[in-house]
């Protein structure tokens, strides 16, 4: 990576990041569970996360898009975050967990979609290096996990409050550390309207793609750890799994620039689609055997690591001039409507069959496979290439 890349505080942010999502997918579900909240229950303020992606992104990358400030706007998010979850401290009931957890997301989901925009800015020119920086992500996402559930093992699980206090005052810090590159004005100039870029077919196929995909990780993002609690694993191995999953992710990023050199976005996708499809029939149906469970997280390297890359590239290409609102609008159909409804939909299924929810879950990702075999035609990625 050259000199003029600030490579380690953008990675550092990454790292900081995804150490609390390390901490809270795989530890939230159970820290409500403790607290008596139903399977519904647990749905329902799982989805909330999710939720305020629909909108928070969306509106945060507006303004930075018209006003500039990007920068700014990630540090007050990260600064709000902390104030806002704070809250916990207070009470645990339904309500106030639920005000709690939108208020707290809804900074905390307004940051990551504009700091990618700051990170391209830095790769002018080299755009398919950005797997590896964001593959610090995964690596704090790993000792989190890990790190997390060894404490938890051991400690009463409101620790677990404690943890993610800390990690939001180290993204809060790590923001601080960089700022975005300067953009050209005759890039500004040369923008395309957005009304424009969201027409086009391939663009509508993507958003609907990564809507599925994302509504495909429901059940892994809000049960699966449940899962293999009845399952009779412990937290320890709990966390092993999960990490587990995100080493393949790093192993991935590791080499995705050259992936993306050798083949098209289109064939990336669809491939990274069908291994998510068989990921969630492996888990529905083999849960109880860790050799299995073994090769199916080392699918997450698909089902997020390569398409993740690839959506990055796909919005990079498509929203030129507009990115933080690409980004934005990436993360809310995906990561926020997809993943809300996949929360819901898994919290209402799971009364009646944690296996039917993970095979609703590869029905899911199938339909996206459809959808992008029919209408996700893509440019070559050449910038990617280079």
């Amino acid at each position: 990576m050259a000199a003029s890349v600030p490579y380690w505080r953008l990675s550092g942010f990454y790292f900081c990041y995804f150490a609390l999502l390390g901490t809270w997918a795989p530890y939230w579900a159970l820290y409500l569970k403790s607290l008596g909240f139903s399977s519904e229950d647990i749905g329902i303020l799982s989805a909330l996360v999710m939720a305020t992606k629909v909108v928070a992104p969306n509106l945060w990358g507006w303004l930075a898009d018209t006003y500039g400030y990007r920068s700014r706007i990630i540090r007050y998010g990260a600064f709000l975050a902390i104030v806002a979850f704070s809250g916990v401290y207070l009470r645990s009931d339904f309500w106030w967990l639920a005000a709690v957890v939108v208020a707290y997301s809804f900074f905390w989901n307004a940051v990551l979609a504009q700091f990618d925009v700051v990170t391209l800015s830095h790769l002018v020119g080299r755009y398919g290096r950005y797997s590896l920086i964001r593959v610090w992500g995964s690596v704090g996402f790993i000792a989190a996990v890990l790190a997390v559930g060894w404490w938890l093992d051991r400690y009463p699980i409101v620790h677990l409050l404690y943890i993610i206090t800390v990690l939001l005052t180290s993204i809060w810090l790590a923001s601080l550390l960089v700022s975005e590159k300067p953009v050209a004005k005759s890039d500004i100039h040369q923008r395309q309207p957005l009304g424009q870029i969201l027409s086009h077919p391939a663009v509508l196929a993507f958003f609907a793609v990564s809507f599925f995909l994302q509504l495909s990780h429901g059940p892994y993002y809000t049960f699966f750890s449940i899962y293999l609690e009845a399952q009779s694993y412990s937290k320890a191995s709990i966390g092993v799994f999960w990490s587990l999953g995100v080493v393949a992710e790093v192993l991935l990023f590791l080499g995705m620039h050259r992936v993306l050199a050798a083949y098209s976005l289109r064939r990336i996708v669809l491939w990274s689609l069908a291994l998510s499809c068989l990921r969630w029939l492996l888990i529905a149906y083999f849960v109880e055997y860790p050799a299995v469970l073994f090769f199916a997280q080392c699918l997450h390297a698909a089902s997020f690591g390569s398409y993740h890359a690839a959506g990055i590239e796909i919005i990079r290409q498509s929203f030129a001039g507009h990115q933080g609102q690409g980004m934005a609008l990436y993360s809310g159909v995906s990561f926020g409507l997809g993943g809300a409804a996949g929360a819901v939909l898994s919290g209402w299924a799971w009364d009646f069959s944690s296996v039917f929810c993970f095979i609703m879950a590869a029905v899911a990702a199938a339909i996206g496979f459809a959808i992008a075999w029919r209408h996700l035609h893509l440019p070559a990625n050449e910038e990617a290439r280079a």
